[in-house]
């Protein structure tokens, strides 16, 4: 199905308007961090601990979900995903690491920062289409999806505020970076409603890519952080729960 775009105007304002909604959520999951006083290294360990349970649960619907369309495409985007990241992280190794600024950070801190917004907001363009696509199955489906992803979005949000906010970046411009790293969900939702037949065969190999390359990301970047900063068994404790509670959470949803 293809939509009329001359006749279909107020349905693309509401598909935006609905997509925006799921982005500004992300912001909500900076709130949590208002509670923490002081960023000590304990701190820092913990906060990547709950981060990459977070991510590796989200990681896990994301695959279930795009098995439902395609078990190969999945498995080839995640790949793909995989590739993405350690080509990202050699741009940015190569990059003159006192060039290499996010706020007050710099060097390895900075690099840290720049690779966790680059992931999510790339992560972010699959569920903008899956919103759009949803909304060729009527105003009600689309509604359940879009509720569904602005909820999902308030724990990315926080996975996001952890690994910013030990590096100095204040709760507002945390939530602000967690909404921008959403943005291309509205963005991709119109285009996936207008032309939902060209896009559906895109879902599993996005969602597969999101999943390949968060995992990459928390094997290689937070948890060895994590391990390194804090207790062992605290920091596992803290991950094995965060991928408990963010599998039970999508599975309510």
């Amino acid at each position: 199905m293809t939509a009329d775009v001359t006749n279909a105007l107020p349905a693309v304002v509401m598909v935006f308007g609905y997509a925006l909604l799921t982005a500004l959520a992300t912001g909500l999951g900076a709130l949590p961090f208002l509670f923490v006083q002081s960023v000590s290294d304990r701190v820092v360990a913990y906060a990547n601990a709950i981060a990459a349970g977070l991510m590796m649960g989200a990681s896990f619907g994301l695959v279930s979900e795009g098995t439902h369309y395609g078990r190969l495409d999945t498995l080839g985007g995640a790949v793909i995903g995989v590739v993405f990241i350690l080509v990202t992280q050699r741009l940015l190794e190569d990059h003159d690491e006192e060039a290499l600024v996010f706020g007050a950070a710099t060097g390895e801190s900075a690099r840290k920062m720049w690779l966790m917004l680059i992931v999510m907001t790339v992560h972010s363009f699959s569920e903008g289409v899956a919103v759009g696509v949803s909304f060729g199955g009527g105003a009600t489906l689309a509604t359940l999806i879009t509720a569904a992803i602005a909820i999902h979005n308030i724990p990315e949000g926080v996975a996001i505020t952890a690994v910013l906010r030990p590096q100095g970046i204040g709760i507002a411009r945390s939530a602000g970076w967690g909404v921008v790293s959403s943005l291309p969900q509205p963005v991709m939702a119109v285009p996936a409603f207008l032309f939902v037949d060209a896009f559906r065969p895109a879902l599993p190999w996005g969602l597969g890519f999101a999943a390949g390359a968060m995992l990459f990301m928390v094997l290689v970047e937070l948890l060895p952080e994590a391990f390194d900063r804090g207790h062992r068994a605290a920091v596992a404790t803290l991950t094995t729960a965060s991928i408990i509670a963010m599998v039970l959470f999508q599975r309510l949803l």
